[in-house]
Order: C-alpha cells, then sequence, then structure tokens
C-alpha cells in the first residue's frame, strides 16, 4: 500500500510535468489570458475547420467520420489540442472513444497559468474505470487522496461523454450525463487547493514511459501509474475525439491577474461591449451575475448596466459604464439587456432590448404621435379661444342695436 502511494505521488508530478503550463503566475507576470467572448461554444470534430480554435501540439491531429485522431507512432508522440483561449468557469463536455494499448494514456483536462487543473484519464490497461482528479495551484502533496476510479464500460470501445463541470463553487464530474464525484470547495484544504483561475481546455494522449515528457529519475513512477512499459510494436495508438461542447460562465475578451496570490478575487476580467473595454472582478459572497448575457456584439443605450441573475453557482457583480449606441441588436432573442436610468425625481424605469435593429422605432413613433397629438390639440384650443373673442364682439354690438330699437319705439308712439 505505501509503495502505491509513493507510485501515486511520483506520477502526479510526472503528470504534472508533462502539462507545465505557458507560463507561470506565481513566478512572473504573464501576459494577459484570451478570452471568448461566447457563451456557447461546440466543435464538430469530424470537420477539419473544427479545429481552427485549437494549437496542435505534440505531433499531427487528423480528422475522419470518427472525430479528431490523436495517434501516437513512435515513442515521443503526444498529440494534443488546446484551445486558444482560456475560460473562467464553465462547463467542458468530450464525446470521447480512448486509445488502447498498455501504458497509454488518454486526457481531457484544463490548466491554467497557476497550475489549478481538473482532469479526466484513460489507462490504455483499464477497460472498466477512468480516473478524476484536480489540483490547486499545482500542489500535489496529496494527489493520492483527490483522484478517484469511476466505473465506465469500455472506453476504448465505446464513445462516452465526459463532462467537466466547473463552478465557484464545486466541480463535478459526469459520465453521459450523471454525475460521478463532486468536490466542494471548502474540500479543497478550505477552498485554497480549490482550481479557480481561468483555463483552457487540452486533449490530449501520451506514453507513460516517455522519457522526453518527465524527469527520468520520476520515469517509474509514471510507467507503474499508466500500467506498465509501452510496446510501440504494437501501434499506432490512437484517441477520437467527435466532438466538443464549451459553456462558457464567464464570457470575456481577456483576463489578467491583478497578483501572485492565485485566488479568484485576484482575476480581472476585461470585456468589449461596443468597442469599450471594461473591467468586472469576481468576488465571493456576492450576488450572482450572468455575465454570459452581455456578449461582444451587444450594444445598449448609455447607463449603467445592472444585472443580477444565476448560473451554476458564480459569483460576479459587474458595473459596467460605457457608451454604446441604442436600438442596436444583442447576440439571441432571448438575450436581454436592462437599462436602469434615473429621473431628477430619482424614480427608474426599465427598457428591455431584443434582437431588433430599431427597437428604439415603435417608442420614437410613439413618442411622435404623442407629440403631434398634443400638438393638434393645442391648435384647436387656439382656434376656440379666437372664435369665442369674435362672438363676444358680436353679442355685444347685437345689444347695442336691440337697445337703440327700443328706445325709438318708445319715442314714436309717445
Amino acid at each position: 500500500m505505501k509503495c502505491s502511494l509513493v507510485y501515486a505521488a511520483l506520477a502526479a508530478t510526472i503528470v504534472l510535468a508533462q502539462k507545465a503550463p505557458d507560463c507561470n503566475a506565481f513566478v512572473k507576470t504573464c501576459p494577459f489570458n484570451k478570452g471568448n467572448t461566447k457563451s456557447h461554444i461546440s466543435y464538430d470534430l469530424t470537420q477539419t475547420s473544427a479545429l481552427n480554435e485549437w494549437t496542435t501540439i505534440g505531433g499531427a491531429v487528423g480528422t475522419g467520420s470518427q472525430g479528431a485522431e490523436l495517434t501516437i507512432h513512435k515513442q515521443g508522440d503526444a498529440p494534443t489540442i488546446v484551445t486558444d483561449y482560456y475560460i473562467f468557469y464553465g462547463e467542458v463536455s468530450v464525446e470521447m472513444k480512448a486509445s488502447p494499448g498498455t501504458g497509454i494514456v488518454s486526457s481531457v483536462y484544463m490548466l491554467s497559468d497557476d497550475n489549478d487543473e481538473i482532469d479526466w484519464e484513460t489507462l490504455g490497461g483499464s477497460t472498466d474505470k477512468i480516473q478524476t482528479n484536480y489540483f490547486g495551484k499545482g500542489d500535489n502533496s496529496e494527489d493520492y487522496n483527490r483522484w478517484t476510479w469511476q466505473p465506465v464500460t469500455t472506453p476504448q470501445e465505446l464513445f462516452h461523454k465526459y463532462t467537466l463541470i466547473w463552478a465557484k463553487d464545486k466541480v463535478s464530474w459526469s459520465i453521459d450525463g450523471t454525475v460521478v464525484r463532486t468536490v466542494d470547495y471548502a474540500d479543497a484544504k478550505g477552498g485554497t487547493r480549490f482550481p479557480q483561475t481561468p483555463m483552457r481546455v487540452r486533449i490530449g494522449i501520451w506514453a507513460g514511459d516517455d522519457p522526453s515528457k518527465t524527469n527520468p529519475s520520476k520515469l517509474k513512477g509514471a510507467i507503474d501509474w499508466a500500467g506498465g512499459e509501452t510496446d510501440y510494436s504494437k501501434g499506432p495508438f490512437t484517441m477520437y475525439v467527435k466532438s466538443v461542447e464549451i459553456v462558457n460562465y464567464t464570457p470575456a475578451e481577456n483576463y489578467v491577474y491583478s497578483d501572485k496570490s492565485g485566488s479568484a478575487e485576484s482575476v480581472e476580467i476585461h470585456s468589449d461591449v461596443s468597442s469599450s473595454k471594461t473591467s468586472i472582478s469576481i468576488h465571493s459572497g456576492t450576488s450572482t451575475t450572468d455575465v454570459a448575457s452581455l456578449g461582444s456584439s451587444s450594444t445598449v443605450s448609455s447607463a449603467t448596466i445592472a444585472s443580477s441573475t444565476s448560473q451554476n453557482g458564480i459569483s460576479a457583480v459587474p458595473t459596467i459604464n460605457s457608451s454604446l449606441n441604442s436600438g442596436a441588436t444583442t447576440n439571441s432573442s432571448s438575450a436581454t439587456s436592462t437599462l436602469h436610468m434615473t429621473t431628477s425625481a430619482e424614480t427608474k424605469s426599465t427598457v428591455t432590448r431584443s434582437n431588433s435593429t430599431s427597437a428604439v422605432s415603435p417608442l420614437t413613433t410613439v413618442s411622435t404621435t404623442f407629440k403631434s397629438s398634443t400638438s393638434a390639440i393645442t391648435s384647436t384650443t387656439g382656434s376656440f379661444n379666437s372664435a369665442c373673442a369674435l362672438g363676444s364682439g358680436y353679442l355685444a354690438l347685437l345689444t347695442l342695436i336691440v337697445g337703440f330699437m327700443q328706445i325709438w319705439t318708445w319715442v314714436l308712439c309717445v
């Protein structure tokens, strides 16, 4: 038992080394993490064009009727596809068939510049289970307490949908729509080892006995964890990825670390709404906000946008001050932006914009019609007043004439 724990710790170190981030945010100031302004992104990997938003490393990746083909032909091959952007909380669903082969590892994982990580790992020699794992800030000191094995039917022969559900307060793993494991924020050393910084999605295949991927002194631990040495003469070894669906809880242009703490609070979210740069910071213990409704192409009039809806546990309080165009469109007819405008009496009126290029036209028409009606009423009132004045003059004259006639008649009679 003690040996297996040692192998587990060694393997964890090796796996982390194989998945090193592009920039270590604990050591230096990293460039901003590019985001994606879409809230839902889908990839049909039977189509070569679907790989346009992915970077390929470690070897060539082809596509076919079963999806993207990640293949090991020889020792040293480790083809991996990586999204060109990061997400900050969200869901990643991958329809995958793992590769068979002793020592071959098929991986789906997310990794941040702070070495936060959430994993699926399928071993080629394990035909009835898959491993789940996570890391916070690269700490692998208790890896054997964090990973679990979950049952799955012949993952090397059948496609299964593996989903990572990453929210601010918990991480869940599901297989074919059924949640098989959940880790709460507090369970990860009081949240200090909970994954909480922007991550990129990575899908790849590698061999545990590949000396080019790890420190030779730890190679045996990796081989034992992966199930043994790989016989490359039995290759090639291929994993297939038919589709990927990403639900992006925090769409943004980019994310920036304000310090080297590795906490969610240190991450600044920069969104581009109608070409005006805005910043949103995610804080704990505040009301939740659906930032997804503020897509890059949404356009609303000059106001302070303050929405307060909830989506899958993410908490945020954005205040966005932008100079925007009235009456423009949003990405979806269901996506709306609510504008709060304060009058001199401090009362608030709400205007909701939907998918129309002339959303304010009806309001303008009503306003114009109202003004026209008012003008008509004013004109009629003026005419009436003039008529009344003229009528009064005629009446006075008529009274005077009648008076003279009465006097004249009285004189004649006398």
